[in-house]
């Protein structure tokens, strides 16, 4: 704050205080009454229940006055009077830099023990597995769910479904740096006709049919429109993110206007990178816990997600 706002914040503050014992002192005098004089408010009730006047217990008075000079002393070391910092110059900014350096000391010996050791390792070691949850919890289960399963638009980490596929190096690339992803929206182009046919199409390459819409022309224009992400049998690419449209595992949800509105209307995601915030030993106990929960992975693909 400004110098004169500083001063008028230090100046309103001690003639509050000032105020105050002026106050206890004046109250606790009788003024011009004698000692064993009883004074009262006038109000009686049931006959002989009276409400007194009388000054204030002197232990009471004398209790109020230590809190007083405890407010005193405390103004003098610490920030409370404008800009004054106080005699020990203390800050919250400091003491929340003092914190935090001690809490990092603490990780740091916590993560000591695990920045040579491998994926493979770490998966094994139900401390690190531990260790790895907790970052989880605290740094991806907003998006992914604490079970890890995801939700509309969120990937599940536990089917063995992978956009940018299932190796080591490829998951803890996308902690590390992210991931970006974009549909175009096809509408515009398809029209609503063509979109409908593509619709009928994509759907039978899972199995599915729809009651509107032509395969063999919905065929013909994923040919011109879907393939070059998705690929000519429709398995989609891990190089790029574009998922395999031949499963039942649907990033945005599997219900017939759902995949609609993703070939209509395209869809967006972005995956935020943590390598700066983590750093590099933490995102292996992350990635490790993340693979742990496909453990199966190097097992042939299963199809265990259902539409949503």
């Amino acid at each position: 704050m400004t110098f004169g706002a500083s001063i008028w914040v230090a100046v309103i503050t001690l003639l509050n205080i000032a105020g105050v014992l002026w106050l206890l002192w004046w109250t606790s005098k009788r003024h011009g009454e004698k000692k064993d004089v009883v004074k009262t408010t006038g109000h009686v009730w049931d006959d002989d229940l009276t409400e007194l006047n009388t000054p204030l217990p002197r232990w009471w008075l004398g209790l109020f006055v230590v809190t007083v000079i405890f407010g005193l002393i405390y103004l003098a070391l610490y920030p409370g009077l404008g800009n004054y910092r106080g005699t020990k110059g203390w800050t919250e900014i400091e003491q929340y830099e003092a914190q935090s350096r001690q809490a990092e000391a603490v990780l740091a010996r916590t993560f000591k023990p695990y920045e040579a050791s491998t994926i493979d390792t770490l998966e094994h070691d139900p401390k690190a597995l531990q260790i790895g949850r907790n970052l989880f919890l605290n740094n991806c289960a907003a998006c992914h769910g604490s079970d890890a399963r995801g939700a509309s638009g969120f990937p599940n980490l536990t089917d063995r479904d992978w956009l940018y596929g299932g190796a080591e190096e490829t998951v803890l690339e996308s902690i590390r740096n992210g991931r970006g992803g974009v549909m175009p929206a096809w509408g515009s182009t398809l029209g609503s006709q063509g979109t409908e046919d593509v619709l009928a199409y994509v759907l039978s390459l899972s199995g599915r049919a729809v009651p509107a819409g032509d395969t063999a022309i919905g065929k013909q224009k994923f040919e011109q429109t879907c393939m070059a992400c998705h690929g000519a049998d429709g398995r989609g690419s891990t190089a790029i993110g574009a998922p395999n449209l031949t499963d039942s595992v649907w990033l945005h949800g599997g219900s017939v206007a759902a995949v609609r509105q993703s070939i209509e209307h395209g869809r967006q995601g972005q995956m935020p990178p943590h390598l700066e915030r983590l750093g590099e030993t933490r995102i292996k106990l992350l990635a490790a816990y993340v693979l742990s929960l496909n453990a199966a992975r190097a097992e042939p693909s299963v199809e265990v997600a259902a539409a949503q």
